[in-house]
């Protein structure tokens, strides 16, 4: 998408640009016009020319407006003050306070003492996700946390051992496949999650027009399951027991069928081993699905031509998260349904894969493990430990404790478990700086917060969702407005994260960023390109920052000129002279080029997780807890907690509600509208009662990032309908011990009215 901007005989300019607040990264035409306090935006709609998202738009979208001119995002550096309150500061004294406390907590108490915390956000901005990685390498800390540990390092643990790289994840092809069935997952909401499909409900609707199946398996009749062929209300963590009764069914049918993946599999005789402990009979009740209908999904996800099993959030965040999320892709490997139009299939990134560059076929593969949390052990995986950790990080002394914390757009007292006891631990650490737009229910404990330019006057270009595509593509987004030109105006977050490296380098808050960016550029380029790393340089577009890297990026990329080697491939300047993008085409097998496993094969029987069996074996002779199971829900208007204080997002009737079955809600003496009380051995919140047929009978749902009652945050907009914080009520101790992901779903509690309404939780 081009910075340059189409004039209108109306006088406004339309921009066109990639939407940054979901995963669907749909393409948006935004028109402005020059008013008497300079360009202002006037509408928001999707792209039609959009050759990805064809014109699609979610309410989200719209939103950016409202995000732009939110009275509550900072312009400029904040400094809290002793009793709590904030007052702005100029970017040089931030910066030189910085320098004054952070080097000296480090010299200290040693590396390990800073902590990093980054959050979801940061993958829709390529100035942070570029340069996040070098203060990493800088601070040298083993300490380093992310929301993939909240939601989706299942997923790239499994992809990592059984393909060769974290980032290196199957989707589904659905525009060609004939059957999809999709677990724990709602896209009708989140338009994909780890698969970036703009309208899937338009994509879906045309599969079933023209014969194909949607099934859902979903504690709840989501949005997705009411526009499917066939819902199964699956028990909240049963998924792990649907899937090995599927994977048992497969073999003793004699369904399997690799096809011509056949040759590229490690471990097939060990996972009909696996299978034989797991027959359906045996499942069915921990799945709370009967025998008859686990055999039919295996049978029939067998049987159809080109299909996918897909799951997603809800199969992660569980005790038995990788487990599920590496058995769903040995089901499609198993029926032939991998790597093979219409089923899952691998997207081709124009810049930045992995999995694109270097030799393919084999490669390194993935190591996990190579350090554990200071207290409770945890793993690290992909570099990272548990978000659950932080709070006990804090708190517990001896070497190694966090004295500081830098978070970068994240939010984890609503995200993740017992938020209140990491927001009492933030509240002890010695120094804290935050790169967020928000005075939030976590950045209200910084000493510092340092903001980004609002989305609208960035520029960007998406280096993770292109790997995850449901159409490969490249995009790029020009800045739609200026940024302000005052010296504390916001500064673009490649160069907050730089001067930060640079402090921690012993540079001082003053070093030269170009010179920096130039010595890391050449680098790169000496380690890459050896003898003509001086004359690539000097070919390099993008003046400065992430875009001379996009432009390295994409021209030594699968689709790149090669600088000048295959003169009609990309560049940067050639994607940014295409106003709606460029279209790369369908998905297309990637097998054997794609791996980078040690052994050059699909590695389907990882011993890590063949170590886990003998935990489900057990779980199988426990009773059922006949307790209420609480999961969480998404909701279209609000992927993450800040969306709640844009206005046109946080309008109309109250989200934050208790899905509860009618019937469950009469065994409790509860009323649609009641107050009820939730309540476990970690605490209890209140939430007011909506009765839902759609919910399967004992299970509750509350919608997670809400919460926002809490003192010092300001979020106007958001604290007049707070809602309530069901993070409270899990365990962080109680996490998937392959991955260290939290369990967020199918958690234990106790349902009861309460006398008198109440909305305050505690």
């Amino acid at each position: 998408m081009a910075i340059d901007v189409a004039p209108r005989h109306d006088g406004e300019q339309s921009h066109y640009r990639i939407c940054p607040l979901c995963e669907a990264s749909c393409g948006l035409e935004i028109r402005t016009a020059t008013g008497p306090r300079g360009p202002q935006v006037v509408s928001i709609r999707g792209d039609e020319q959009d050759p990805f998202s064809a014109g699609y738009l979610c309410p989200k979208g719209v939103a950016l407006k409202d995000l732009h001119e939110d009275p509550d995002r900072l312009r400029q550096p904040m400094r809290r003050l002793p009793d709590g309150r904030f007052e702005p500061v100029s970017w040089a004294e931030a910066f030189a306070e910085i320098d004054r406390r952070l080097p000296q907590i480090r010299r200290a108490f040693g590396p390990d003492a800073v902590a990093l915390s980054i959050g979801n956000p940061a993958s829709h901005k390529i100035g942070l996700f570029s340069y996040f990685p070098g203060l990493a390498r800088a601070l040298g800390t083993r300490n380093l946390f992310s929301a993939s540990t909240l939601d989706q390092m299942p997923k790239q643990l499994a992809c990592g051992w059984m393909y060769g790289h974290w980032l290196s994840v199957p989707v589904p092809d659905l525009p060609r496949s004939d059957l999809l069935i999709i677990l724990g997952a709602n896209p009708a909401v989140s338009n994909g999650s780890l698969w970036t499909v703009p309208d899937y409900r338009g994509k879906a609707k045309a599969m079933r027009a023209r014969g194909g199946r949607i099934v859902v398996i979903d504690p709840r009749r989501t949005e997705t399951a009411q526009a499917a062929d066939e819902h199964h209300a699956i028990r909240p963590g049963g998924d792990v027991f649907l899937l090995l009764g599927m994977l048992h069914t497969l073999w003793e049918e004699d369904l399997v069928r690799p096809g011509r993946l056949a040759p590229h599999l490690q471990g097939l005789e060990q996972l009909r081993t696996i299978a034989a402990d797991f027959p359906p009979e045996r499942c069915a009740a921990h799945a709370g699905l009967p025998e008859a209908t686990i055999r039919q999904l295996a049978r029939d996800l067998a049987a159809a031509p080109r299909a996918a099993l897909y799951g997603r959030i809800g199969t992660c965040t569980q005790r038995f998260g990788t487990l599920n999320s590496w058995l769903i892709d040995v089901l499609n490997i198993l029926t032939g349904h991998f790597d093979s139009p219409g089923g899952l299939m691998f997207p081709k990134a124009a810049a930045f894969a992995a999995n694109t560059l270097g030799r393919g076929g084999q490669g390194k593969g993935v190591t996990v493990g190579r350090r554990h949390s200071r207290v409770s052990r945890a793993p690290e995986v992909m570099g990272e430990l548990p978000m659950s950790c932080l709070a006990e990080e804090i708190e517990t002394p001896g070497d190694g404790q966090i004295h500081a914390l830098i978070s970068v757009a994240c939010n984890p007292v609503l995200s993740s478990p017992n938020g209140a006891r990491l927001s009492r631990a933030l509240q002890g650490l010695d120094f804290m700086v935050s790169l967020d737009p928000y005075i939030n229910e976590t950045t209200r404990h910084a000493h510092l917060i340092l903001p980004p330019p609002s989305p609208l006057e960035d520029w960007h270009y998406d280096m993770v969702f292109a790997q995850l595509s449901w159409r490969n593509h490249a995009r790029w987004s020009g800045p739609v407005l200026p940024v302000g030109d005052g010296a504390d105006s916001p500064q673009a977050e490649w160069q907050t994260l730089l001067r930060l490296t640079a402090i921690v380098n012993g540079l001082g808050p003053d070093a030269d960023l170009q010179s920096l960016d130039d010595l890391a550029l050449r680098a790169e380029l000496q380690r890459s390109a050896g003898d003509r790393a001086d004359e690539l340089f000097r070919m390099i577009d993008g003046q400065a920052g992430p875009a001379r890297w996009l432009d390295l990026a994409l021209r030594s990329g699968p689709y790149g000129d090669g600088f000048g080697a295959r003169p009609e491939g990309l560049s940067l300047a050639k994607v940014r002279a295409a106003p709606h993008g460029i279209d790369l085409g369908e998905l297309s097998p990637r097998i054997p080029e794609v791996l980078r496993t040690p052994s050059g094969r699909i590695e389907l029987a990882p011993p890590a997780l063949l170590e886990e069996l003998p935990t489900v074996q057990a779980a199988l002779q426990r009773p059922l807890d006949s307790e209420w199971l609480l999961i969480g829900r998404r909701e279209t208007r609000s992927n993450n907690s800040w969306m709640h204080n844009l206005p046109v997002l946080a309008k109309g009737k109250e989200r934050c509600t208790l899905l509860i079955h009618p019937d469950d809600a009469a065994r409790a003496s509860l009323a649609a509208g009641q107050t009820a009380r939730l309540s476990n051995a970690r605490g209890s919140v209140l939430a007011v009662v909506e009765l839902s047929e759609a919910m399967r009978p004992g299970v509750v749902s509350l919608p997670h990032g809400w919460g926002h009652d809490l003192a010092g945050a300001r979020l106007q907009v958001a604290a007049q309908q707070p809602g309530v914080n069901m993070n409270l009520l899990l365990d962080e101790d109680d996490r998937d011990p392959v991955s260290g992901t939290s369990v967020l779903s199918g958690v234990p509690v106790r349902v009861s009215a309460v006398e008198s309404a109440q909305t305050a939780s505690h």
